[in-house]
């Protein structure tokens, strides 16, 4: 199937964007990667009279340090984050989650900015953007405003930013020196997540310092696994306390049921996946 007709647009910057999207009113909608968006506007579930192309603005696929923190272009994309130098040292837990994203082509399309803008509960850059306290950068009208992922992320495919506003960059503290690891399960190769757990942990002489859990399509928005994470504060690093807590992963969540499972299975899952990164993270076997 075909999209329907629409006009087009590529301003060369924010300002040029945001009054794109102001003449536009609601049938303006912003494009990137198209990653999300292309697919929908085939099967006609969106019909936008006027697309606005990010592409020819100039800094929003520049990685740079900014003090203690990364900021990371809206445009950079999944292949970037997972490959970037400064990603892997700074946000190891988000280059991980980038490199399960689909399959090369999505990777080398899809962009952070619309992966978060876009969202979708069973994505990955949500959940691992949330266990690293990030935040994203929004122009609009008004101005310029950064809001923190825990309040980014609204509900099922709703997040902060408004109707005539642009995702420009997402920031995350630095996490270098953490250990990390993101799990994910997927009926087949290259799919959605079933369910996905991102783990960042802070440790010195064997002691958990810090821990960061966060989960993907356990509810209508990326979740903090809290009780994880309190269970870890100050804990010695051994199999059985990362397991305990782990196993709790699932406790107050409101996953989906859909064909690939139940929200009692989701819940186990995400123990199971929860135990794996939290060892994983730790470096126990």
């Amino acid at each position: 199937m075909r999209p329907v007709d629409f006009d087009y647009a590529a301003p060369e910057d924010i300002a040029g964007v945001v009054q794109a999207l102001v003449d536009g009113g609601d049938d303006a909608k912003i494009i990137s990667g198209g990653q999300s968006l292309m697919p929908v506007l085939r099967m006609r579930m969106a019909a936008p009279e006027l697309l606005v192309d990010l592409r020819k603005v100039d800094g929003l696929r520049e990685i740079r340090q900014e003090g203690s923190e990364l900021v990371i272009g809206a445009m950079v994309t999944h292949h970037t984050l997972a490959t970037d130098p400064l990603v892997a040292e700074h946000a190891g837990l988000l280059a991980q989650a980038a490199a399960t994203i689909g399959d090369a082509q999505i990777r080398y399309r899809g962009t952070i900015g619309g992966a978060l803008a876009h969202a979708d509960p069973a994505g990955d850059l949500g959940a691992a953007v949330l266990a690293l306290d990030g935040s994203v950068d929004i122009v609009g009208p008004a101005g310029e405003r950064t809001v923190g992922a825990a309040e980014f992320f609204q509900d099922y495919f709703t997040t902060a930013v408004g109707e005539d506003d642009v995702a420009v960059a997402v920031r995350i503290p630095s996490h270098a020196g953490w250990g990390s690891c993101y799990e994910k399960f997927t009926v087949v190769a290259q799919a959605w997540a079933v369910v996905a757990v991102g783990a960042t942990l802070r440790i010195a002489d064997g002691v958990i310092q810090e821990a960061k859990v966060a989960m993907a399509n356990m509810g209508p928005t990326p979740l903090r696994a809290c009780q994880v994470e309190a269970a870890l504060a100050g804990a010695a690093v051994d199999a059985g306390t990362l397991d305990a807590a782990g196993s709790r992963a699932g406790e107050g969540t409101n996953p989906p049921e859909d064909s690939a499972g139940t929200p009692e299975y989701r819940r186990h899952l995400a123990g199971v996946l929860a135990r794996r990164a939290l060892r994983s993270a730790a470096g126990v076997e």
